[in-house]
């Protein structure tokens, strides 16, 4: 990465928001100018939104206030675009000659969407990469382990060859068990380790396993996204109590590209990389924005309410296949403090909240699975679980399905399974509102993941 690059991201990052604003503006109108009229998919949406978009529209275009003039876009509007035109869709703002890279999504919430990138966009999310490993101190001499298998998904692509450009070792962990995978990972003195929240759950559990010291290991960090998990107080603690090492929580999405981390000086939330996208939290009801500059300009005020609601990506370097004002379906929280670190940009409390169309409704209560998981990893006897909404009487009950360290569940002893349970249900009641039924399963029944975790299903 060019010094002039990284001297312009660290200006930027610490700058006041106006100075990041105008950079913002001019990165946008380049994008809309290079889009309009060479883009298929967002020359008819902006037609059909209310006529093309012109030059003195893009000339006159000021941020924050301005980017309400153009329409929101939705998953559902890239899968349908799919379906009419596969099999890449039209949001294609060069001939298809022009691509070079191929990922989609992992269709957890629908069809996946394939996605294309130019070597242009490409390096654009590298230089991503390149922003969260420097937050996170990740650089040469480092050893960086990526233990999955690489499939079409973005995952972690991008990371093998941001760290490669960065100076690091990267140690691919394709076409291996977990338990060779581990063993990869610690002959070859990984210092860093990128996974899923999960994933690194169950290297721990393999490690127990197999007698193995994770915390003799050379591991000092691992940069965990995918799922919720990192944001998730009681899971990164088991993650780094097992590890020893820091847990770094990370956001992205085939969509959009990667976008968030945490920062090494105040854990618990995520940095948006605002020098490459606008952020918008808006109403998910009313799709109508917050207003971010000005709650962060009166600084974090008692008895003000917080603003929470759904996070919306501009991206500003992804011109092949641009997400112009994307609805990602992730709900979040402003937090409105200044940072220790001194970075200026966007914090989200708490990271990740929860995904609105993984909401249930139970009992009249309007529950995350992230909100469960909350709790379900408070308690170290729970190995794994699984949500199941079941449909009785015409009323949803939750059923979940937890592995224990008790082992068979027909092993009673004092304080032991049925304590267990009972101490699960009334948590959850205690803080949720409603009563589930828990039920102990044999062990190793439930499914362990690699990548993205789907604990949750919905039965009749």
């Amino acid at each position: 990465m060019e010094s002039a690059q990284l001297r312009t991201w660290h200006q930027l990052a610490r700058s006041p928001r106006s100075e990041l604003r105008v950079w913002q503006t001019e990165r946008l109108r380049s994008v809309l100018r290079t889009v309009a009229g060479s883009n298929p998919f967002y020359s008819d949406k902006w037609k059909r939104a209310g006529g093309e978009l012109s030059e003195s529209a893009i000339s006159s275009l000021r941020l924050p206030g301005d980017l309400g003039r153009l329409p929101l876009t939705t998953k559902a509007d890239f899968s349908g675009d799919h379906h009419v035109h596969p099999p890449f869709g039209t949001n294609l703002t060069f001939a298809t000659d022009q691509y070079t890279r191929m990922h989609q999504t992992s269709g957890t919430t629908g069809d996946p969407v394939r996605w294309l990138d130019t070597p242009e966009s490409w390096q654009w999310v590298l230089d991503c990469w390149d922003q969260i490993f420097e937050m996170a101190e990740i650089g040469q001499g480092d050893r960086v382990g990526f233990p999955f298998s690489f499939g079409p998904f973005l995952g972690f692509w991008a990371a093998f060859e941001g760290a490669a450009r960065r100076g690091c070792l990267c140690l691919p962990g394709g076409g291996m068990s977990s338990e060779e995978r581990l063993r990869f990972l610690i002959e070859n003195r990984a210092t860093v380790i990128c996974c899923t929240p999960t994933y690194a759950l169950r290297l721990a559990e393999v490690a127990a396993e197999q007698k193995i010291d994770l915390k003799s290991s050379a591991v000092t960090k691992l940069i965990v996204a995918g799922e919720p998990g990192g944001n998730i107080p009681a899971v990164c603690d088991r993650i780094q109590n097992a590890w020893a090492a820091r847990v770094f929580d990370h956001w992205g999405m085939t969509e959009v590209g990667p976008l968030a981390t945490e920062c090494i000086e105040q854990p618990g939330g995520l940095h948006l990389l605002e020098t490459e996208c606008i952020a918008e939290i808006i109403d998910p009801a009313t799709g109508e924005s917050f207003d971010i500059d000005g709650t962060l300009a009166a600084g974090s005020q008692p008895n003000a309410a917080p603003i929470r609601g759904e996070l919306v990506i501009t991206n500003l370097g992804r011109v092949g296949s641009p997400a112009i004002r994307y609805r990602t379906g992730d709900q979040v929280e402003l937090d409105p403090r200044p940072c220790p670190c001194g970075r200026n940009l966007l914090r989200l409390n708490g990271g990740i909240l929860g995904r609105l169309d993984d909401m249930l409704t139970i009992r009249g209560n309007n529950v995350f699975p992230s909100a469960i998981e909350v709790i379900l990893r408070e308690f170290p006897e729970v190995l794994e679980f699984s949500l199941n909404v079941v449909t009785r009487e015409a009323m949803p009950q939750l059923v979940i399905e937890i592995e224990t360290t008790f082992g068979v569940p027909d092993i009673e002893e004092a304080g032991g399974m049925s304590d267990l349970m009972d101490r699960v249900k009334n948590a959850i009641h205690e803080r949720l509102h409603f009563r589930p039924e828990v039920i102990p399963v044999e062990p190793h029944s439930l499914p362990r993941f690699e990548h993205k975790a789907r604990r949750h299903v919905r039965k009749r």
